[in-house]
């Protein structure tokens, strides 16, 4: 990974698998065999672009039993608990290949680096599975860019394996074959596969440490090594190498990660609270122009209960010999207060309802909202409400150990590389 300082840099990290869950469980990632993935990153609508360089025949445990039962491997004098399972993974920034072309480039690239791997696992026999993914998506550089840019990487699953030289034994009939090579094999062993070997100087010598011990270069430096020396030899002379002897760019990208998605968790946080209280509002208008309907509803129930019947009212007045009908001043003044105010009643109802319509249809939309949100936010909220102390444990031992890293690298960090330069 990048430290995002503008600098491109080649990474390589190989992992145990130490026990057969772990192999199902990179199986699963690497040859993109669930339905879904907590990973929002992976866009499995892109999964078809993502490219076997060696696919698998069967399950990784299965070409593994298989690989012995053609003797192209051996576990004999393996302890139970040894680790028979690797994974290499070969990666670059993103940025470099999004400013080399992108996905064409990516290919390329990472086919040299599968001819990189087979040398450094020592066959391709011995590798079960190599795929680039080309469907996880770079959230930050997506959006600051304003387009899709995915991250390239590839993943390489393997049997550490070394030659081993089996001798006659003393109870060999023909005692001039005692300690000649009887055979040889390619036995499984995590341990001599991956020991640490002598650094040397420029004339070959072995280096030294000022009390005379030889320096040692571990695994993780020598696999760093061969590499970035294969892919600039393959022409790639426009990358460096990742930092030696150093987990900075790591914890870097962790941090920054976690940085990320807690910015992420408080925006879509303060945006639900937003919306809960948008919603509480609109519910409270509601409720509100509900209860002034219902006033006046029953304004108008005991206005019509002390109202005049119908019937009351049909019989007021006296019909003259032209057909008229003459009103008497009380009976004429009753009936216009009754049709004003009834006038004036229809019109606040018809107004009041009209205003709990609104009411209700702002109500579900902050409501839908509202439902959006808490759904995006619903891994965030689920880890934070089952587990609060352990994400905020989690969270600040990663930012601690951060800092603690960068201030006690920094002194050591040329005696470090001395020692493994």
């Amino acid at each position: 990974m990048a430290r995002n300082d503008g600098i491109d840099r080649t990474f390589a990290r190989n992992q145990d698998l130490p026990t057969l869950d772990d192999v199902a469980k990179v199986q699963e990632h690497n040859e993109r065999e669930k339905k879904s993935y907590s990973n929002q990153d992976i866009d499995t609508t892109q999964t078809y672009r993502n490219i076997h360089f060696k696919a698998p025949t069967g399950s990784y445990a299965a070409m593994f039993d298989q690989m012995i039962a053609d003797g192209v491997i051996s576990t004999r004098g393996l302890k139970s608990d040894a680790v028979k399972y690797g994974e290499m993974i070969f990666d670059v920034n993103s940025a470099y290949f999004h400013n080399h072309g992108g996905y064409e480039y990516a290919k390329q690239f990472y086919t040299d680096a599968y001819n990189a791997a087979v040398e450094i696992v020592g066959g391709e026999q011995y590798i079960l599975s190599a795929v680039m993914h080309a469907d996880e998506r770079n959230r930050a550089m997506s959006e600051a860019l304003g387009q899709d840019v995915y991250h390239y990487h590839l993943h390489v699953v393997y049997v550490p394996v070394v030659e081993k030289q089996i001798l006659w034994s003393k109870r060999c009939k023909d005692k001039s074959l005692v300690g000649t090579v009887k055979e040889t094999i390619m036995q499984v062993s995590r341990s001599k596969k991956w020991e640490s070997k002598v650094a040397l100087d420029e004339q070959g010598n072995p280096l030294l440490t000022s009390k005379g011990k030889k320096v040692l270069r571990t695994s993780y430096s020598v696999l760093q090594d061969d590499f970035f020396n294969y892919m600039k030899a393959a022409g790639y002379t426009d990358v460096e190498r990742g930092e030696r002897g150093s987990t900075e760019e790591h914890l870097t990208v962790t941090q920054f990660k976690v940085a990320q998605e807690q910015q992420r968790l408080e925006a879509v946080t303060a945006q639900i609270t937003q919306s809960e209280q948008a919603l509480d509002t609109a519910q409270a208008a509601v409720e509100k122009k509900q209860k002034e309907l219902q006033s006046l509803q029953k304004q108008t129930k005991e206005q019509r209960t002390a109202a005049l019947t119908v019937q009351e009212i049909r019989s007021m007045g006296k019909k003259t010999i032209t057909g008229n009908i003459t009103l008497t001043p009380s009976e004429c003044s009753t009936l216009k207060d009754y049709a004003v105010n009834g006038i004036l009643a229809k019109a606040e109802n018809s107004r009041l309802e009209e205003k709990l319509q609104q009411a209700q249809k702002s109500a579900a939309v902050w409501k839908q909202r509202y439902e959006s949100l808490k759904e995006q936010a619903r891994p965030y909220l689920d880890a934070v409400k089952l587990a609060p102390e352990k994400v905020r444990a989690f969270l600040d031992a990663i930012l601690t150990q951060t800092r603690q890293t960068r201030q006690h690298d920094q002194p050591s960090r040329r005696k470090s590389q001395n020692m493994e330069l």
